[in-house]
């Protein structure tokens, strides 16, 4: 093996050094560019110059070669290699190091609107969601001003001296995501600047993205000791859910290709969630939310999670808010009392389908709203639980994995009744949880006026034995989990609550529920790519609504909603080519039976599409949009409606 890689190294050093007259266009490298960066931050005499310029050229262009990729001035090579250039290495062994950065340290599709700069978003939402929701607001997108910063590794803007303090210290923790939370202090410690800053946007990012300049030698024990706090605070999910944005390209074939700009926060594994409130110490610990509906919640949970029905927030908000202060209010003193379900790190639970977690994704937007830090959501929810559940435990609930599941079905005594008295948790470590679970689950739906009391006093009681419940909802074989696959049909419980089938237009009290997962529809198709501006200007479109189409999962996309004599289209922007759209709808005014907003949420509007027959009428279609003008669009949108339905009936 050694004998291989000294022979590979070899004909590496032959290629680099016989690479004279590099196979590039001479505009490709700017060479008076890489010169003036070398005599002005490197100091080198004139006579060594040409020799470094020849260096840097040649491995440039034989990275380009062997990687097939096209070499840009806006990839930030010349400024990574500046360093190692000052090291006078000999060629073979620059164009290693080169290649090994590259390779471990910068993160994969390092460009505009990239992968890791939407990653780096969630975390900075994570912890400082205030002024991640300041850059927001100003459209000032992480990519807009750490381009540099992590296509360089800081050596962009400082110094030789402290780009070579910081890489001392970067490459010595052998993690490439540890850059993600130096950019993170560096954030943060220009946060007050940043919130009080009055100036125009295009101010506010050069002094954003020149900000790392200020750094100095000295201060960079204390970035690295900032950052590793951070680091202590983040999720594992982190980074084992992102490990192909390094390394090789052959591993990223293989990887979740989840479209992270339009994750609504941070995502944990349902096995880290279990790990996490096991361990001891001062590691990341969740407070789990389960808000699923009630039913589903009672027929099985997490153990730990606190119940949250997330319907209220549209049915009864005047209680959501109640059980929101509870909620914050059991998670304090469960931190407090040192309970195994405490935790500073909020994570929502959803059921795992799609169409029933669009009510949660709307109590993640309102805690996000709030600028609550550490939240999360559990990835694949109690589906996925019971997934990870079944895998690690393959005979049964009752040989091992039935501890971590609680009920609240039936009656208090029947429960009692089957109590277990020996629990993994034990009174011995004074961990009462699946009896702190369900007693703030009762209290909860009681309605009680005391309600706050009793979820803080049940709370402070965790030295009473753990109530064993034996598992008694279904639970798959291993092999029906492995085949079966999610659809719209699935159902638990009753989520649809009867809606008469009748034409109408206005605001409703309740959310309807009589819907059709359109995005299996149209998501999954070959779509029509369109000029935007085009379709605009056409002379049948009477109507164009700038939008934000509502996914049944919460996800939102910038479209456009276009008003003919007789259709209605959606046009989804297409976020890496600007100006182009794919037509995600097509759809007859007259086939519209329902619109639809919420006096909560006037700008959430909800299109129901369908048939009439002898049975009544049939929904086929459903789709939500987040129109800024809502009242304008919808008034506009009816009048054209009554013109189609007025010249059908004539």
């Amino acid at each position: 093996v050694l004998q291989c890689m000294k022979e590979y190294m070899f004909i590496v050093y032959f290629l680099i050094s016989n690479s004279a007259k590099p196979n590039l266009k001479p505009a490709s490298i700017n060479m008076v560019y890489i010169s003036v960066l070398i005599s002005d931050r490197l100091s080198v005499p004139e006579d060594e110059q040409s020799v470094l310029l020849l260096d840097i050229e040649s491995v440039i262009t034989f990275y380009c070669k062997s990687r097939n990729v096209k070499y840009s001035s806006c990839l930030g090579w010349i400024h990574l290699l500046r360093p190692l250039v000052h090291l006078r290495l000999p060629r073979s062994d620059l164009y290693n190091c080169f290649y090994a950065i590259m390779n471990k340290y910068i993160p994969r599709d390092c460009f505009l609107k990239g992968r890791p700069f939407h990653l780096f978003r969630l975390l900075l939402q994570y912890h400082e969601p205030e002024l991640c929701s300041f850059l927001d607001t100003k459209k000032m997108t992480p990519d807009s001003y750490a381009l540099n910063w992590l296509g360089s590794l800081f050596s962009y803007y400082c110094s030789t001296e402290v780009t070579q303090a910081i890489w001392d210290g970067y490459l010595q923790q052998a993690d490439p995501f540890f850059i993600y939370f130096l950019m993170l202090i560096i954030l943060v410690n220009a946060k007050d600047v940043i919130l009080a800053q009055e100036s125009e946007k295009e101010e506010m990012l050069k002094f954003l993205e020149t900000s790392p300049a200020n750094l100095e030698v000295e201060d960079i024990e204390d970035l690295f000791s900032l950052a590793q706090y951070y680091c202590s605070k983040t999720p594992a999910s982190f980074r084992k859910d992102n490990h192909s944005l390094f390394g090789s390209s052959l591993l990223g074939l293989k990887d979740d290709d989840t479209d992270l700009s339009q994750a609504l926060c941070l995502a944990v594994s349902v096995s880290e969630i279990l790990q996490a409130n096991q361990q001891q110490g001062e590691g990341v610990r969740f407070f789990v939310v389960d808000c699923r509906p009630a039913e589903q919640y009672n027929a099985g949970h997490l153990s730990t999670a606190f119940h949250l029905d997330s319907d209220l927030m549209l049915q009864n908000p005047s209680e959501f808010a109640q059980s929101v202060k509870s909620l914050l209010e059991a998670q304090k003193q469960s931190i407090e009392s040192g309970s195994i379900a405490g935790g500073e790190h909020l994570c929502f639970m959803g059921s795992g389908r799609e169409e029933e977690d669009m009510y949660m994704n709307m109590v993640l937007a309102h805690f996000l709203q709030k600028n609550k830090e550490y939240v999360s959501i559990a990835k694949g929810g109690f589906m996925a639980l019971q997934q990870h559940l079944a895998d690690i435990n393959v005979e049964g609930p009752e040989n091992g994995y039935g501890h971590w599941i609680a009920s609240t079905s039936g009656s208090r005594s029947s429960i009692n009744s089957s109590v277990d008295g020996d629990s993994p948790n034990g009174s011995s470590d004074g961990k009462g949880v699946k009896s702190l679970v369900n007693k703030m689950t009762v209290a909860l739906k009681t309605k009680s006026v005391n309600v706050k009391e009793k979820v803080i006093s049940f709370i402070e009681n965790t030295s009473t034995p753990v109530d064993r419940i034996p598992f008694n909802i279904p639970w798959p074989d291993r092999a029906s989990l492995e085949r079966r696959h999610v659809s719209s049909s699935d159902r638990v419980g009753k989520p649809y609550r009867g809606v008469k089938p009748v034409f109408s237009i206005g605001d409703e009290e309740e959310y309807d529920t009589d819907e059709i997962d359109s995005s299996s529809m149209s998501d999954d198709d070959q779509k029509e790519v369109v000029n935007i501006q085009t379709w605009i200007n056409k002379p049948d479109v009477k109507y164009n609504f700038p939008c934000n189409e509502v996914k049944e999962n919460g996800h939102m996309f910038p479209s456009h909603l276009l008003v003919t004599a007789t259709h209605m289209y959606c046009l989804r922007e297409i976020p890496s080519r600007k100006g182009l759209a794919y037509i995600q709808s097509r759809q007859a005014l007259n086939s519209v039976v329902k619109i639809t907003s919420k006096k909560k949420h006037p700008e959430l509007i909800t299109f129901k599409y369908g048939n009439s027959n002898t049975s009544g009428i049939e929904i086929l279609a459903v789709e939500r949009y987040l129109i800024p003008n809502a009242g304008d669009a919808t008034k506009a949108i009816k009048q054209q409606i009554m013109k189609v339905l007025d010249a059908l009936e004539s």
